[in-house]
């Protein structure tokens, strides 16, 4: 019965530790929707429009009516002089005296007010931008780390084929050394690669972890959860070869790069125009009820007998500035500076998207092309090591060709797989640089 209860309570506590292990699976595309859904930078962006928006309601509710309520009690401890009792300057000096009012008041004009209401859209499209350049970098991110840790995945599979093959052929060459066909060093060269193939191997399950590692933060899931990814390079580097890309011509004002800088150029001619309507008179209006009390007595306000006298007075508030040594003028000329600035710096910014388009297309075409070359240069590369490997096995080929063939091939299989992420990263440039959704 006790050997029962203690399987029992096994079994729960390893469904339970099962239970809380979270598994994850994506293919690159279903990486970047998660990505774009969890990811906390692009979450905090969220909460950053949010804010804006809320901000842009608070300018707004400048100009609105503002009412406020207001209490003022008053104890003279010391009075001119003593009132006697229906003594008729006991009003002008009361011990206790109690106003509770409530003021009105209306913003009229204030010009700093109204480049302020016209600041809101450029206020929001500041926080959309920035949003969307968010966007674009966790999806460049992702897409590179994605990619990283697919390399990774297939290189570790690669690299245990290629030491399941050198294995069977070690075996074979210490049975023919076993019987004085061969000699040592054909042994010892099988196994100087063979070491090699597994140093390789042990750095590749290290970096492994790593490269998953660095997704997860980017997909937003925890380093204790598991990701398995289901794509294949080869079937990835077919759906992002697309030379319509490159000959696609691109305007320059839909870079995500060059909004920002228009946006920058339009705040500062705002706020430019925000310290010259310093110099234009503010008015407000209010309207202001209040009630006042007096006694002898703090207690008697409570009282129904407590005389209370209502009083209700409206006005206008009119300022304008007069001289202030020249500090306006000052504010003046260094708001225009700033914006003379941003508009130099829109212009570099469009000269430099203009380089930077050439480039990444030089650049996505290249990568094309070398993929091509590597594809071809792997498969010289197997042939050649096929051929070393039948002649090695009949005696012809020494154990040293056989290596160099081995190496050679290793060299190709790594540079055809980093063919194939430079492709898919040098599109997902492109793609960033051309605001491509």
């Amino acid at each position: 019965m006790k050997n029962r209860l203690i399987l029992f309570f096994s079994f729960l506590c390893s469904l339970t530790l099962f239970s809380q292990e979270v598994k994850h699976s994506f293919s690159l595309q279903e990486a970047i929707v998660y990505a774009l859904e969890n990811n906390r930078n692009i979450k905090n962006a969220d909460l950053s429009i949010l804010a804006a928006k809320q901000q842009v309601w608070e300018t707004t509710a400048r100009g609105l009516p503002q009412i406020s309520g207001n209490v003022d009690y008053t104890f003279n401890v010391v009075r001119p002089i003593e009132p006697e009792p229906d003594d008729p300057f006991s009003f002008f000096f009361p011990k206790h005296q109690l106003t509770p009012s409530v003021r009105l008041n209306q913003l009229i004009f204030d010009g700093g007010y109204i480049v302020g209401l016209q600041s809101n859209k450029v206020f929001l499209e500041i926080s959309q931008n920035a949003k969307d350049k968010t966007i674009n970098t966790i999806e460049t991110n992702v897409v590179s780390a994605y990619n990283n840790a697919l390399l990774t995945k297939e290189s570790i599979e690669i690299t245990k084929n290629n030491i399941k093959v050198l294995s069977d052929n070690l075996e074979e060459t210490k049975k023919v050394f076993e019987n004085g066909l061969t000699e040592e060093e054909d042994v010892e060269q099988l196994q100087l690669t063979l070491s090699s193939l597994q140093n390789n191997l042990r750095s590749l399950e290290t970096l492994s972890d790593i490269s998953k590692g660095y997704l997860k933060i980017l997909l937003g899931i925890g380093q204790n959860e598991t990701i398995e990814l289901t794509d294949v390079l080869e079937s990835l580097v077919i759906e992002n070869i697309s030379l319509n890309l490159i000959s696609d011509t691109h305007q320059v004002n839909k870079n995500i790069d060059y909004k920002i800088a228009a946006n920058d150029a339009e705040s500062k001619r705002l706020e430019y125009k925000l310290e010259k309507s310093d110099q234009l008179p503010k008015i407000n209006a209010f309207v202001n009820s209040s009630y006042l009390g007096i006694s002898e007595s703090f207690s008697t306000f409570s009282k129904p007998e407590q005389p209370w006298f209502f009083s209700t007075a409206t006005g206008l508030n009119i300022t304008f500035p007069i001289f202030s040594s020249f500090g306006g003028k000052a504010k003046r000329q260094r708001a225009k500076i700033e914006w003379d600035k941003a508009k130099n710096n829109l212009i570099d910014t469009e000269h430099q998207l203009s380089i930077e388009f050439k480039n990444a297309k030089n650049e996505y075409q290249l990568a094309i092309d070398t993929y091509g070359n590597k594809q071809k240069n792997l498969a010289l590369a197997e042939k050649i090591e096929n051929k070393n490997t039948i002649k090695y096995k009949e005696g012809i080929a020494s154990s040293f060709e056989l290596r160099q063939a081995q190496t050679q091939l290793y060299s190709s299989q790594q540079e055809y797989l980093q063919a194939i992420i430079d492709v898919i990263n040098k599109k997902a440039a492109l793609k960033n640089l051309l605001n491509i959704k």
